[in-house]
């Protein structure tokens, strides 16, 4: 960092107009102003090796490496006033569990978790309680509990959910908050959930209104909340033996319905062995007691975003016009199986409709699958496994650091256009070079036990950089700087990117270990490349489970350009 310090100071010394220019020159700040200068000199007046008269060497690295030069702007940025369908929205799949998909707890805490992270749309499975108090203080099951249906997974009150999700949907971003139900409920707790979410959220609560959702955007739903599930209709149809649909249920909705009654069966068996005390009544029961008075909204009418499959399938969804927005769920493989032959049609459909995909069921591990697929159509939710690991998830958190980190990332333009539909089976062309140089690191030391990485020696760390997006490139590696805590590499990258808003930086750092099979894990990032700013930038590395550390961060150089800017 010598060089650059030398070109804009004089005497040992970095002046106010040499930050300045330095601002401009090299960081692409062509606006700044002394006001910008000011704030990096305030940030630095409380180290004693801040000089009077401006920066000494120390107090530049020390600036270069702080908090106020991150790569991604902090700030919301983005047009936030286009309807609802023209965003990704950061969206999670069973959000309340803490672990795998088959055995591990249900609770409130990932949720909590999910949303001081920024996501924008949690999923909640509601079914009837295997609560056998209820059972026998109202002779039927008279309560709500959210649990993934046929596992071994613990359930959690549903009135849990719902208060932590008010106590905590806009501690980080102000942008609406969706609610996505997987109902497997009766018609009377339907209705209990009714009241329950309009007594919990009142005013937070967007009622849908009669021109639907069609023009309302993510800055005029702003700390709202919003329920997403099937009309109630649908499941009182397949409800009616007499019903002429009954035989459209699918096999899963039907082991759900067998997995119901037998649950049911099993409650009312048990129920002669077991006694409850009336002081031991939950909040959901007290919730049903209390404002008796309070008119009941129909359980149809809190619903934002109605979802479910038309009685054609995909190719039903696919003709729906633009009026009276709707939400079509698929798993990835079906929606891998419809890109093949529906493209063009999906990236259509979605200009106006909301599509999610969620994982395959056979993830029980709480793994992810590639969200580029789904992005690359339109899908606006891509729910993942939040609780899970590895490269995709952390693909997807970067995706999200985008735009401020509000939850919601604007769709590129070529997703939106109404004259001509993007075929996403077409390679797109290269938009961008993208020069990355990796000079040095700092902060493992503080972050992570002096034995963690070589029982006898210091960290031997080398540096992954590749690009991942539709049009994916090769990982580079740096080479191994042998035992340091505070390594320089000096080596710079360059990437062809085809389609930046739809492509991140995956960076890695591991511990290079020659005598075993597997590199230890020294931090990693992923940033938005769109949304990169151009200079000599800090940038945080975050563990495995996408937690940044306090400490450990990498300063790199980025320079992104359009391909005819570009000079070798």
């Amino acid at each position: 960092m010598e060089q650059p310090f030398r070109d804009y100071s004089e005497n040992g010394t970095m002046s106010m107009d040499g930050l300045l220019k330095f601002l401009s020159k090299v960081q692409g700040q062509n606006n700044a102003k002394e006001d910008d200068a000011e704030v990096i000199f305030n940030s630095l007046k409380h180290l004693n090796i801040f000089p009077r008269k401006g920066l000494n060497l120390e107090a530049f690295y020390r600036y270069l490496l702080g908090d106020l030069n991150t790569p991604l702007s902090p700030r919301v940025h983005q047009d936030m006033t286009a309807p609802l369908a023209h965003y990704f929205m950061y969206t999670g799949h069973n959000s309340y569990l803490t672990g795998n998909q088959f055995s591990s707890k249900s609770s409130v805490r990932p949720i909590k978790k999910a949303l001081q992270n920024g996501v924008r749309v949690i999923e909640l499975d509601l079914w009837p309680a295997r609560n056998i108090k209820s059972v026998v203080l109202h002779g039927g099951n008279n309560d709500v509990e959210v649990r993934h249906g046929g596992t071994l997974t613990t359930s959690v009150k549903l009135l849990k959910c719902l208060r932590a999700i008010k106590e905590f949907a806009f501690q980080v971003s102000e942008y609406p908050v969706v609610i996505t139900f997987e109902d497997h409920l009766t018609a009377d707790l339907q209705e209990k959930v009714a009241k329950m979410v309009t007594k919990t959220f009142g005013g937070m609560l967007y009622r849908p209104e009669i021109d639907g959702l069609e023009k309302l955007s993510p800055e005029s739903l702003k700390k709202k909340i919003l329920i997403s599930t099937k009309p109630p209709r649908e499941y009182l149809e397949t409800q009616n033996s007499n019903s002429p649909h009954k035989s459209e249920k699918t096999s899963e909705e039907q082991g759900d319905d067998e997995r119901l009654r037998s649950s049911r069966t099993n409650l009312f068996s048990c129920s002669i062995m077991c006694f409850a005390n009336q002081d031991q009544i939950d909040e959901g029961e007290q919730l049903q007691e209390e404002d008796e008075e309070m008119k009941i909204p129909e359980y149809r009418d809190l619903i934002a975003i109605p979802a479910g499959k038309p009685k054609g399938g995909l190719e039903e969804w696919l003709r729906m016009d633009a009026k009276q927005v709707r939400r079509l769920s698929l798993c990835e493989q079906e929606l891998e199986e419809a890109t093949i032959t529906y493209g063009k049609d999906i990236v259509r459909i979605t200009k106006n409709h909301l599509l999610r995909v969620y994982p395959k069921g056979s993830r029980l591990d709480s793994s992810n699958y590639d969200p580029f697929v789904g992005w690359k159509h339109g899908t606006q939710m891509v729910a993942f496994n939040m609780q899970g690991y590895g490269k995709h998830l952390w693909i997807m958190q970067g995706m999200f650091r985008a735009n401020g980190g509000c939850g919601y990332v604007k769709k590129p333009d070529f997703l939106l256009r109404e004259k001509d539909d993007f075929d996403p089976s077409v390679p797109l062309p290269v938009y961008k070079i993208l020069k990355v140089k990796i000079y040095s690191g700092e902060g493992w030391h503080l972050d992570f036990h002096h034995t963690h990485f070589d029982q006898c020696s210091p960290p031997d760390f080398l540096v992954k950089v590749g690009v991942a997006g539709v049009h994916a490139s090769k990982a580079r590696r740096t080479k191994i700087v042998r035992n340091s805590w505070l390594p320089e590499w000096n080596e710079e990258f360059k990437f062809e990117v085809a389609g930046p808003e739809l492509s991140v930086l995956r960076i890695e750092v591991i511990d290079f270990d020659k005598y075993s099979k597997h590199d230890d894990f020294g931090g990693q990032t992923c940033l938005p490349i769109s949304e990169l700013r151009n200079g000599i930038r800090a940038v945080p590395l975050h563990d495995r489970g996408g937690v940044k550390y306090k400490s450990a961060r990498l300063l790199v150089r980025f320079d992104l350009k359009d391909p005819q800017d570009c000079s070798e």
